[in-house]
């Protein structure tokens, strides 16, 4: 395992907070608390996924001391086998869930100032005012954000490996895809072929869509269970993780000879990734390189088709603040990393995206992924 500083990542987190006046911190289990504790989060399941006393869950940080963390008996059974560093409390199923949670926070102290996140549930943020006698709550998590905006070399180590799983499950995966064989089975195994390459889990539902004259479904629709056709372009939106860190990739395969909209249609695409990629430098915002991919796109004719945001930024989450989008003027910074996944998807006709990692940098923005964007044909 790869080791993240995260005593130093909450040193400066600690010095945010003291800037705001607030005296702690309550973080769930979320990015935010993986990037400054190194606690694991679990992974993904469709629906709620709940124990008793599961609203306790997490990590009240307090400056100059050690992360305490309350962790509910349903997940330190089976989510934190090498346990965590810290100090802990262990709440089981019988026990009164509040007075334990209470106690925990009443141990630093008197709390008047709490930080919370987007992702704080409400029962813990209730129940925070109420074991502290009415804390303010103050929400904290810009002030995360802006931290994990800039990634530490080793965390662009971690997320180049988990973009190039992609690259590996891509070339392997192009074998497999032919007229007749179904998205359904083409996505199972492209989520098989990540396990094998080393990822953890799906970073998120893998898309694998097929648009073109055969039918006039919407890329809405990720996986379907009809055979492909001659003539439909597959486009293919999947990501790993590695060690908390996201990939999320994007390619399209023509099933047959392309015909010459096509081909133009994906010379456009990858153009605008391109005019995208060199916009991309520090000082540049989200708004500037999305403008730059739109523009190629619109100037081809296929702006109609061309129907959502360039992209998002990208490392313990999937999507990560700032968006490459058009309301988005937060300006770039060397490191920084994000999508830029332009698409024409045109139903009843065609359909080409792709999708790679770039990192910020002065003169133009890199990637991580290293698979061709050459039109391909199967």
């Amino acid at each position: 395992m790869t080791n993240f500083d995260h005593d130093g990542r909450r040193a400066r987190f600690e010095e945010r907070l003291a800037a705001l006046g607030v005296d702690a911190a309550f973080l769930p289990p979320s990015g935010d608390l993986e990037y400054l504790t190194g606690f694991p989060r679990r992974k993904a399941s469709f629906g709620n996924y709940e124990h008793v006393n599961q609203w306790v869950l997490g990590a009240l940080l307090v400056p100059g001391h050690q992360p305490t963390f309350v962790i509910p008996q349903g997940y330190s059974a089976f989510q934190l086998p090498g346990g965590v560093a810290g100090d802990v409390v262990h709440v089981r199923n019988v026990d009164d869930g509040y007075e334990m949670f209470s106690e925990a926070i009443r141990s630093r102290g008197n709390l008047r100032r709490v930080g919370v996140t987007n992702r704080t549930w409400a029962a813990t943020a209730l129940n925070l005012v109420k074991a502290t006698a009415g804390a303010e709550l103050v929400n904290v998590q810009h002030e995360i954000e802006q931290m994990r905006w800039i990634k530490e070399a080793v965390e662009l180590e971690v997320m180049t490996t988990s973009a190039r799983i992609c690259d590996v499950v891509m070339a392997e995966i192009t074998e497999e895809v032919h007229a007749g064989v179904t998205e359904a089975e083409i996505a199972s195994k492209v989520d098989h072929l990540m396990v094998v390459h080393g990822g953890r889990t799906p970073s998120f539902d893998t898309g694998v869509f097929a648009l073109g004259p055969s039918s006039t479904r919407d890329a809405s629709i990720r996986i379907a269970g009809e055979p492909l056709s001659e003539g439909d372009a597959l486009c293919f939106d999947f990501g790993t993780v590695v060690e908390g860190y996201c990939s999320d990739f994007g390619r399209t395969l023509h099933i047959g000879e392309p015909n010459d909209r096509y081909i133009e249609a994906y010379d456009v695409v990858i153009a605008s990734q391109e005019a995208g990629r060199r916009v991309a430098v520090p000082g540049s915002t989200g708004r500037e390189v999305h403008a730059a991919t739109r523009k190629v796109i619109e100037d081809a004719g296929y702006g109609e088709w061309y129907r959502h945001r360039t992209g998002h930024c990208i490392g313990l989450d999937t999507h990560e603040r700032p968006f490459i989008s058009e309301e988005d003027t937060t300006p770039l910074e060397p490191n920084m990393t994000f999508t830029i996944e332009p698409s024409i998807f045109w139903p009843g006709t065609l359909g080409v995206r792709v999708e790679d990692i770039f990192v910020c940098a002065p003169g133009g923005a890199y990637s991580l992924n290293d698979y061709s964007k050459t039109l391909v044909s199967v």
